[in-house]
Parts: C-alpha cells; structure tokens; sequence
C-alpha cells in the first residue's frame, strides 16, 4: 500500500492538462522527486522559489500535464516551446506503475516531430528510462550549462520511419 492507496489503484492514474491551481502540487513533487533520485544535488532554491517559478513561468509559457491518482497529483511532464522536455518527474512510491512512461507518450503525442531533454549523468534510473523509450543521446555536457554544476546528457527523441 502506498499511504491508505492500495497499489493495485495505480493502474486507474489519469493524465490531464495541468491548471494553475495546480502549481503546489506541481512543485512539492518536482521538489520530492529530486531530493528522492537525486541527492547529490545541491539544494538551490526553496520551495516558496519553487512555487513562484512553476506559477510565473512553467505554467503560462509551457504544455504541462499532471498525473492523478485518487485525486492526487503524483507526476508532472512540461514542455516548452523550443520542444525541450524540461520536467518528467514521478513522486517516490508511484515509480514503476507506467505513469512516467504515460506523461513521456502525452509529450510524444503533443511533439510528433520529436524532442529533446537533458538528464543528468550520474541519474542512471532516469537514462536508463529514457533510452528504453528511443531517446539516443547526442552531447555530453560537464555541468557549465547548468545551475547545479552537474555533468547531464542531452537526449533527442524522433519518431521512427514507417
């Protein structure tokens, strides 16, 4: 079980279209999932700093999709408007029930031409996620192009010829 939701109610998760009201959601499980997958990183900002970014630029100038279970808000995906995934991130304990790959189809769906996103190198679960899926990797950063100074990887997703 997770909390008083038993896991077999994972498979009933719903995707939609994230709202404003949506913002604390959004930004409690951006900030649960990194501190989760990626302790390493330094802290830069705080949750009240989360909040504001997500209200003032995720959220009017990005497509945003949430992932509900019992109402929930357990998983969030944004793209923005140079077709970069800038956010895929699933609350700890919802992992592994197919709503990550659901929000990655949504953005695949709403990009048929392709995208692009970075992850960071040492996130191993979440390259590994990624290349599972089609994305190939095509640059390899050491961290000067990022706020956290952490060594990522550039990921390029294109449909397959048919």
């Amino acid at each position: 079980m997770i909390g008083s939701l038993p896991k077999t109610a994972l498979n009933s998760f719903r995707i939609r279209s994230a709202v404003p009201e949506d913002g604390d959601a959004i930004a409690a499980v951006h900030r649960r999932s990194m501190e989760e997958a990626m302790p390493y990183l330094p802290v830069l900002h705080t949750l009240e700093e989360d909040r504001v970014w997500i209200a003032n630029v995720v959220l009017p100038h990005q497509a945003v999709w949430v992932a509900e279970v019992a109402g929930r808000v357990v998983g969030i995906a944004s793209l923005d408007a140079n077709d970069m995934l800038t956010q895929l991130y699933i609350l700890p304990g919802y992992q592994g029930f197919g709503i990550g790959g659901a929000l990655l189809d949504t953005a695949k769906a709403a990009r048929p031409a392709g995208f692009r996103l970075y992850a960071f190198q040492r996130n191993t679960r979440a390259r590994g996620f990624y290349e599972r899926r089609g994305f190939t990797a095509v640059a390899f950063g050491d961290g000067s192009g990022n706020e956290e100074g952490e060594p990522d990887v550039l990921y390029q997703w294109t449909p397959a010829e048919r």
